[in-house]
């Protein structure tokens, strides 16, 4: 008790009258969604000002942090998906609330709401057909015995005081979730050789799509696969910051294969997006037991937005672990931060490009640009992601025609947060484009998609197309949404499908917005420049 609570990692909050795990659960993802812990931004502060950083690793570690000093002013949050809301809890000694999964979700949802945070969530109203609850709901709550659960219970669950309840709260982003690979092994994999080669393999496979620079996990073994994946999900919410390197039968980490994983990471050569050595700020390597005849293993990140918060419910009040209100008062922050206002890339290039003249404009423009060259980015553009996409698709596919308007902007991938009071928009950050993919032929073949902006790698499908008719994709750093919003985007209207909420068709003015070129019109791609000089 003493040992975590007495010390400066935790808030306590009195509490006597109502419901304290509702508010416990709001105060939880209010302060994840806005601010970080100073563990996770003393991290991107040292990957920063690292000798080995590229210079758009700095680049990129700066704008993440300008976006921490944004989002902490508590009015845009620190990511646009926002996530599902994760509530793990352990309960420990004769701890009672009543309707406590009811309890906790409807603290998350309370937040959701009033903070103006995404509704990413879609339910099913057939096997194939979809609709958006408007709340983000339900919430992934799970409840275990601080004595024993499916996962090995975290560390500081161990010192709870009698009858509390411990959480971890989580905010998981899409992005990051997709990253998540599951292998059903055998013993075979159980050899330096071989498991080397396997990480190898599977951290280069995570990509930039889900906004590094990485907090990564890897587990091997696991009672069941369940049990191996919970323990990857919590490894990746800091579950396990403190499990001792000692092995055991229960479950250890493994200090070489951790110095091994950052060493991979580095050696990817993706860096913090877009190239260099900052692809990761941690690992976490865990075995487990397993049966005999089976060997689960997992691979997971939490990405540069990481939002995880501990708590702890007693009877006379919570504890809230202990996040940055001002990051600019941190050591090193306002030197490592600096890096944003660079201009131009390694290579001495900024092409400034302006929407006003139309889509041939921009291409002629973008003509004779090279992956890795910055741009800055001005103008109109059409914003549209996964559901709209859908939606032209059914179009084409029933009259053969396509809306005029897809044609005339560069496509940004993106699904704001709501707007908060008083702002043009709620947080903007670019989403997955690779999920896009499918439909390069059929766009492009019909003059749209030409130029499209997202974040990280993409298909050979895309590049292909790229070469084929002439379009260039562009990256934005993925991770700094708050800023985005704040600094880059002048205005933004709904003009079509306005029933998709977060996934409606927008027309937004960005003013010198930051990208870099990622494939060109000839089809060069920087991602696999970077893939074949590795």
């Amino acid at each position: 008790m003493k040992k975590i609570f007495d010390d400066s990692d935790f808030d306590f909050y009195p509490f006597e009258d109502g419901d304290i795990l509702k508010k416990t659960a709001e105060d939880g993802f209010e302060r994840l969604s806005f601010t970080f812990t100073k563990e996770h931004l003393e991290n991107v502060i040292k990957a920063a000002l690292s000798p080995s950083a590229s210079e758009n690793d700095k680049y990129v570690c700066s704008c993440i942090l300008k976006n921490a000093q944004v989002s902490s002013e508590k009015k845009f949050p620190l990511c646009q998906d926002t996530g599902i809301a994760n509530i793990f809890g352990w309960k420990k000694g004769n701890f009672f609330a009543p309707n406590e999964y009811e309890s906790l979700s409807a603290g998350a949802k309370k937040i959701y709401d009033e903070k103006k945070l995404r509704f990413s969530t879609s339910c099913p109203k057939s096997f194939y057909d979809e609709f958006d609850p408007k709340n983000n709901m339900p919430a992934q709550v799970s409840i275990f015995s601080a004595t024993g659960s499916l996962a090995p219970v975290p560390s500081f669950i161990e010192d709870l005081p009698q009858d509390s309840m411990g959480f971890i709260f989580c905010a998981k982003g899409g992005g990051s979730s997709n990253k998540t690979s599951f292998i059903q092994g055998t013993k075979a994999y159980l050899t330096k050789e071989r498991f080397t080669k396997l990480m190898k393999d599977e951290i280069s496979h995570f990509g930039t799509s889900a906004c590094p620079p990485y907090t990564i996990a890897i587990v091997a073994g696991g009672l069941s696969p369940e049990q191996n994946l919970l323990t990857l999900k919590l490894a990746t919410c800091g579950a396990y910051d403190k499990m001792t390197y000692e092995p055991n039968e229960f479950g250890f980490r493994d200090r070489e294969l951790e110095e091994e994983a950052m060493k991979i990471a580095r050696e990817t050569g993706f860096g913090a997006q877009f190239g260099g050595s900052a692809f990761a700020l941690e690992a976490i390597v865990i075995r487990l037991p397993r049966h005999g005849a089976s060997c689960p293993i997992s691979f997971g990140v939490s990405c540069s937005a990481h939002r995880n918060l501990k708590a702890v419910v007693t009877k006379t009040g919570f504890y809230l672990q202990k996040t940055v209100e001002n990051p600019s008062e941190l050591k090193d922050f306002k030197k490592a931060s600096s890096y944003a206002e660079q201009n131009g890339s390694p290579n001495g290039k900024c092409l400034k490009i302006n929407t006003e003249n139309g889509i041939d404009s921009v291409l002629k423009t973008l003509e004779g640009s090279l992956p890795g060259d910055r741009i800055e980015l001005s103008g109109k553009i059409l914003v549209a992601r996964d559901a709209a996409h859908a939606r032209w698709k059914k179009m084409i596919d029933e009259s053969g025609t396509l809306l005029d308007y897809a044609t005339k902007y560069p496509i940004c991938y993106a699904g704001p947060a709501r707007t908060p009071d008083g702002e043009v928009i709620g947080s903007f950050g670019p989403t997955t484009a690779g999920r896009m993919d499918v439909y390069a032929e059929l766009l492009m073949s019909r003059g749209a998609a030409l130029v499209t902006l997202a974040k990280g790698n993409r298909s050979n499908e895309w590049t292909d197309s790229c070469k084929k008719f002439g379009g260039f994709y562009l990256g934005t750093p993925g991770g700094i949404a708050a800023l985005i919003a704040s600094k880059y985007i002048v205005s933004q209207e709904i003009i079509d499908y306005e029933d998709l909420g977060m996934e409606a068709v927008r027309l937004v003015t960005v003013k010198k917005l930051p990208c870099f070129v990622i494939t060109n019109n000839k089809g060069e791609d920087f991602y696999k420049q970077i893939a074949e000089s590795n």
